[in-house]
């Protein structure tokens, strides 16, 4: 049977395709021109991969081109596996290349390679001036490829050689678990193939031994595969519910995704933990069980990503990973926060934030209200403190590193995480090193009060406020001693920090920062109060 277009259907699909055919013999044209007559020789895969990226950033940041040799970028991504080493690398002051912080159970750290050490050469090249992202192209390679690193260790005149074998490195999506005043707690950091199945096993894990609830951390957590958060969330909820609807432009873009299986657990508290980079399938997980009602979201608002992308092939073994649907969690919303089209043709500077006033109401299972267009808004938000911006630079300052390799040289062992603490004599000597080292960092407070001065000269105020603003200079004169004093607190939070992941890894890293973590501490108190669980989810 023969189907026929309606005449302006017709018309309006040919004229598009004459838009597209037009447009790219334009572009096929101006091309040939430049590389017949531009007075320099072109280089054509520069050139053309400027003009790809730039097509690209027109659309959203998610849709992005992979080049044959950019594979394994794209590979990572869905898998979390690269062929290398297995530690983070960092460039100091001095332009050196540092081990940073090796993984447990990877190559660098079987090998010995500690936090601290200097990379000088590999194999028979130098890393003299080398940038960071040059020594980690040379680290990585096909698993089973071996090759010597020389290194400079604190402390030590000779330099040393390491035989390094590299393997399939598999970053661990889920870094920690374990127990946490009787409720048990998991760190999910992305979401990598088989991510599902670990966190099978830690709830088994921490329910053998006696967890009364459960504390799933997705802060920074950016997402990664759909079929794992799907599966996930089918550990808490029965077969056979709708989870994720995606919605394209395509038939092939349009699935429903849902609980395949028996569920594990369908009764034990569950509290999520969100923050501004939780974003794609870590806000599937949050928001469908927020809206099954089967988990109470803490936290503060997440990203906002509700698109969909998937891989296409290219010739010469390239591929595009490109935004082909949007999705929409079992209440029917879409959390996308951001409308790109209409950033794109925005004439008012607006930064395509969908305004509040354009958001729609949507009902979770027992009838709460939900919205769609912004991310997913926790049930309970938890307000922090400002981080001091002294913080910021002491975490990025090599003299943090630098204490923290003279403490191991003296520490062979540690107590376990739980039990160490930074002593105030280890505050003495962190505070020591810090001040003889010239450690600078910018002042808010000496900078605001610098572009009041400004403002106020402009409109002709300063001279009448001269003496208030001489004795605010003088309050707010800079005191590296008295600034490290008032904040010893978060000081020695650092200090430990950076001890701990020496002897015990990322893992030992994340038990230490949840000793005192606000939203952790408030989501065991709501699980453990059932009246104010029971409540908050409207049962």
């Amino acid at each position: 049977m023969l189907v026929m277009l309606p005449a302006v259907a017709q018309n309006k699909k040919s004229g598009r395709n004459f838009e597209i055919a037009k447009n790219l013999d334009i572009f096929n044209t101006i091309y040939r021109e430049l590389d017949m007559f531009y007075v320099d020789t072109l280089e054509a895969e520069k050139l053309i991969r400027v003009g790809i990226d730039a097509m690209l950033n027109e659309l959203d940041p998610y849709t992005e081109y992979y080049s044959e040799e950019e594979m394994d970028k794209l590979k990572m991504m869905t898998t979390g596996k690269y062929g290398g080493i297995g530690s983070i690398i960092r460039m100091r002051k001095d332009s050196t290349v540092i081990i940073m912080e090796p993984y447990a159970g990877m190559p660098a750290a079987e090998a010995g390679l500690k936090v601290g050490d200097v990379m000088l050469r590999i194999d028979d090249t130098d890393l003299t001036g080398k940038a960071v992202s040059e020594v980690s192209n040379m680290l990585r390679g096909e698993p089973g490829t071996t090759f010597l690193l020389r290194i400079q260790r604190q402390g030590e005149k000779k330099p040393r050689d390491f035989k390094i074998t590299r393997q399939n490195i598999k970053i661990p999506a889920m870094p920690y678990y374990g127990m946490c005043d009787g409720i048990g707690y998991i760190n999910l950091s992305d979401f990598t193939r088989d991510c599902s199945q670990d966190i099978r096993k830690a709830v088994i894990s921490l329910k053998e031994k006696g967890a009364q609830g459960i504390v799933l951390d997705l802060r920074n957590n950016g997402g990664g595969l759909l079929v794992e958060a799907v599966d996930i969330i089918n550990l808490f909820v029965p077969k056979g519910l709708d989870i994720v609807e995606m919605r394209g432009k395509a038939r092939s873009s349009n699935n429903t995704y849902r609980t395949t299986s028996a569920p594990l657990d369908t009764i034990i508290p569950i509290a999520v933990l969100v923050n501004g980079n939780t974003a794609s399938a870590a806000e599937i997980v949050a928001g469908s069980l927020q809206d099954l009602d089967r988990a109470v979201v803490l936290g503060s608002r997440s990203f906002g990503k509700g698109l969909v992308q998937s891989p296409r092939d290219l010739p010469y073994n390239g591929s595009i990973k490109l935004t082909t649907s949007k999705y929409y969690i079992p209440s029917g919303r879409c959390i996308q926060a951001i409308d790109y089209k209409h950033r794109r043709n925005a004439t008012d500077n607006s930064d395509g934030h969908v305004p509040d006033s354009l958001t729609k109401v949507f009902h979770t299972a027992n009838g709460r209200e939900v919205r769609d267009g912004g991310g997913i808004k926790p049930d309970v938000e938890v307000k922090h403190d400002t981080m001091p911006n002294i913080m910021f630079y002491l975490a990025n300052d090599d003299v943090l590193v630098d204490f923290g390799t003279k403490y191991c040289r003296t520490h062979p062992t540690i107590p376990a995480v739980k039990d160490f603490t930074i002593t105030d004599e280890d505050f003495e000597d962190f505070k020591k090193m810090i001040i003889e080292s010239g450690f600078k960092y910018d002042r808010l407070s000496d900078k605001r009060l610098k572009d009041l001065k400004k403002m106020a000269e402009f409109e002709g105020y300063l001279d009448e406020a001269k003496e208030e603003f001489d004795a605010l200079e003088k309050k707010l004169e800079h005191n590296l001693e008295r600034d490290l004093n008032n904040f010893k607190k978060d000081i020695k939070k650092l200090m430990a920090q950076e001890i701990i992941k020496r002897y015990y890894f990322q893992a030992g890293v994340i038990e230490e920062q949840i000793k005192d973590d606000e939203d952790v501490m408030r989501a065991v108190e709501i699980i453990k109060n059932k009246e104010e669980y029971n409540k908050i989810l409207g049962e």
